[in-house]
């Protein structure tokens, strides 16, 4: 392969409709019969680039924003009915992923026919060898059975012209990077490469650089990454206490808009909380990775059907269940990154619908949840679990509810005898009583639950919730004042500052107080640049700032790291005395690094005298 030249699009959405793209009327035909009105971004973007272009192309934009069409359609116009071999390959992670593609495609018929055929896991193998002796235009799969199928020459795609690879990005993250690999080799140097993904991984330039020549990239970034029918609350809850906690969400919200997907990081907790579930006497269903492929069909298509609520699940769901009517999304672990978070509850409000996501919050979560708001632009509030005696009161309003119901529906003359026989016998009131306790056992009983509340999170910083933060830049480095530090923070990081409080600015570093989650999010910013080395780290106690260092025995002086002040540190003299001597990098001349102090000691020629001597760290060349 060429090497790569990439131009780079942020997908502004161009006014334009389908029919400025270059679309056979055909197909226009029957974009309108299906009431597509105006392409999305990466419809808008793509199109035009597959049928026109020469290049590769990469595509990033988020999970139903209309990717299969925005490669679909113009595949469909560019194909040619009339050869008898395989002219495109579309690589799927799942199955249902597979089956989605395969009807959308189908339903852009034209007058021009073309043969598709599936090849996945669980399917009959003699269905599919069927399938592939018909010569199909378009293979649709995922890697194990194409390279299975590839491996006893069932199936040739030797004479491909489109190699498509969709949420590449999940087909990383499932190991099939090895399958990709080889079913790239049976396919010709001259085609098209379409990678398209809802995120952007190092793992994805990776195999463009490998497989594909000069590639235009695609990123479609939205405003708003969640949607605002979405109401997203958070519950802090210890480990523990989870799924107690999701029992009484469960069941103190509205029965009537009740259908749920609750998503848990490993497979073992799907397992776990779906049997727990059941055992409680919710009508529960589950799915992961490990789960045979037609008992999960099976699942799936229970749950879209309504025969049952709750499903539990690992991220292997989130981009490709699709249920209108879906009411809630349930994160019973924060997943690990924010585009994930969108993913998840992107599977409720939908079609102009409200939904409600919520998040259990452990201790540990603290970061993700300042990562993620942060991220989304979008507060996530805080919510108190119901209490024990709200959440009886609820159950004992919904029992009567449904009393009333059973006696207003009428037909229960076979039970008016035997009510007359117990009611000579016993008070009305231990009639009901007990009837009521057979079907509700210890349900209203306060004794039966736990008051788990939710905890406060103690703040890592002061007892005013600030954090007092150490920055690398002083006076002598042209800032000078209060303003000119908060800009320089806010201008980086691009975390508002202006709440900063007990703002110091020195000759040799700077401090500043600050609101932890905002604290936190910039450290955060200042470590991804630099990790060795970041400008901006938590300050530790007992701070001082007369010529001896600014964070003197309690920062980076014996331990390492920025000593500050006069002679002995900070990042004073870049030269023969040492860049951060006895606190970081000490420079590249014969003092050595941080001796006695930690850090890289530079390319001494004195071994006895630096790098990691007492303490330090990487000690360089000798």
């Amino acid at each position: 392969m060429t090497e790569e030249t990439t131009e780079t699009t942020t997908a502004k959405v161009p006014e334009t409709t389908f029919a400025d793209l270059g679309l056979s009327q055909e197909l226009l035909d029957a974009i309108t019969k299906k009431g597509y009105v105006t392409p999305s971004a990466i419809q808008a973007w793509v199109i035009p680039l597959l049928l026109n272009g020469d290049k590769d192309i990469i595509g990033q934009a988020a999970t139903g924003t209309g990717k299969t069409a925005a490669f679909g359609l113009p595949l469909l116009d560019r194909l040619d009915s009339s050869k008898n071999h395989t002219q495109s390959i579309i690589m799927t992670p799942t199955r249902e992923l597979a089956i989605q593609i395969s009807d959308e495609l189908k339903s852009f018929a034209t007058q021009k026919r073309f043969n598709t055929c599936l090849l996945y896991g669980g399917q009959s193998y003699n269905t599919e060898i069927a399938a592939l002796r018909r010569k199909p235009h378009i293979v649709i799969g995922t890697p194990g059975r194409i390279k299975d199928h590839l491996a006893k020459k069932r199936l040739d795609i030797s004479q491909i012209d489109y190699f498509i690879l969709d949420e590449a990005d999940e087909m990383l993250n499932v190991w099939f990077k090895e399958e990709i690999d080889i079913i790239m080799q049976t396919t010709p140097e001259k085609k098209k490469v379409l990678l398209f993904s809802a995120t952007m991984p190092r793992e994805i330039l990776n195999i463009a650089k490998k497989y594909m020549g000069d590639y235009d990239i695609v990123a479609v970034k939205n405003k708003t990454l969640t949607n605002s029918n979405i109401t997203q609350k958070y519950y802090s809850v210890d480990n523990h206490h989870k799924f107690e906690a999701l029992c009484r969400v469960i069941e103190t919200e509205k029965e009537d808009k009740f259908y749920w997907i609750i998503f848990c990081q490993r497979k073992c907790d799907v397992d776990d909380v779906a049997s727990k579930l059941i055992a409680k006497g919710f009508k529960a269903v589950w799915i992961h990775w490990d789960i045979d492929q037609r008992q999960r069909e099976r699942t799936l298509n229970r749950f879209k059907k309504g025969e049952v609520k709750i499903l539990v699940a690992t991220d292997v769901a989130a981009r490709w269940i699709d249920v209108p009517d879906l009411s809630h999304v349930v994160n019973y672990a924060l997943p690990d990154n924010p585009e994930t978070y969108t993913h998840r509850i992107g599977r409720t409000g939908r079609a102009g619908k409200d939904g409600i996501a919520i998040s259990f919050v452990g201790r540990q979560d603290r970061r993700k949840l300042f990562y993620i708001e942060n991220i989304i632009k979008r507060k996530i509030d805080k919510h108190d679990l119901p209490s024990v005696e709200k959440m009886i009161e609820l159950k004992k309003e919904r029992a009567l509810a449904k009393t009333r119901a059973f006696i207003e529906a009428g037909e229960l003359e076979d039970y008016h005898d035997m009510a007359k026989e117990l009611l000579t016998l016993w008070s009305a009131e231990d009639v009901v009583a007990s009837v009521l306790k057979k079907l509700y056992k210890n349900e209203f009983n306060k004794s039966n639950y736990r008051d788990i509340g939710s905890f406060g999170w103690a703040s890592q910083g002061m007892a005013n919730g600030e954090v007092r933060i150490f920055i690398a830049r002083w006076r002598e480095a042209s800032i000078s004042t209060d303003s000119e530090l908060k800009d320089f923070i806010t201008s980086q990081s691009g975390i508002d500052s202006s709440k900063a409080t007990q703002i110091k600015v020195l000759d040799k570093f700077s401090y500043m107080n600050l609101p932890e989650k905002e604290a936190t999010l910039i450290m955060q910013h200042f470590k991804k640049e630099n990790a060795s080395r970041p400008v901006v780290v938590k300050a530790k106690e007992n701070t001082r700032s007369s010529s001896s260092g600014g964070w003197y025995r309690s920062g980076w002086r014996s331990s390492g790291g920025y000593r500050g002040g006069n002679s002995g540190g900070g990042w004073y003299r870049w030269g023969n005395s040492g860049g951060w001597s006895r606190g970081g990098y000490r420079g590249w001349n014969s003092g050595g690094g941080s001796r006695s102090g930690g850090g890289y000691r530079g390319n001494s020629s004195r071994s006895s005298s630096g790098g990691s001597t007492s303490g330090g760290g990487y000690k360089g060349r000798r």
